[in-house]
């Protein structure tokens, strides 16, 4: 599914419907270059899991849990894992098969430790299209 944005609004207007949709037990993983809108739409998720607390990307702390919502919500940041067994130390499994939503950003640092139904979002920047314009490729799900 490809859903194009005109908007950081827009943006995170997805993401909180998706978040609304989550279920306990899903992963969802963000790709996308640096500046795409990544903390926007997970800022999205959040809010439609019903966090109402600030939510940052944890680039230096790698995972930032939030207790808050209907769900807890488990946002990873891996751009900074050098080794695998780093997320062996944060004991990755007791997020990634636990009661919460898990959302990570650079999954694809990690991709041998994912389990199969994750859903998988990659957000692009289209210049031509304007500087706001996003194709946000969501795929693992039917409908929103």
């Amino acid at each position: 599914m490809i859903i194009e944005t005109n908007s950081a609004k827009e943006t995170f207007l997805l993401g909180e419907k998706l978040g609304r949709q989550a279920a306990a037990g899903q992963i969802y993983t963000l790709n996308g270059d640096l500046g795409v809108g990544k903390t926007v739409f997970t800022q999205g998720v959040a809010a439609g899991l019903g966090i109402a607390e600030p939510v940052n990307s944890p680039t230096f702390t790698i995972i930032q849990e939030y207790e808050g919502g209907r769900l807890p919500f488990y946002h990873f940041d891996v751009y900074r894992i050098g080794d695998i067994e780093e997320m062996e130390e944060i004991g990755y499994d007791d997020y990634f098969f636990g009661e919460g939503v898990c959302l990570i950003e650079w999954a694809e640092l990690i991709e041998e430790l994912l389990p199969e139904n994750i859903i998988s979002i990659t957000i692009e920047k289209n210049p031509e299209k304007g500087f706001d314009y996003r194709k946000i490729t969501i795929e693992g799900v039917e409908t929103l």
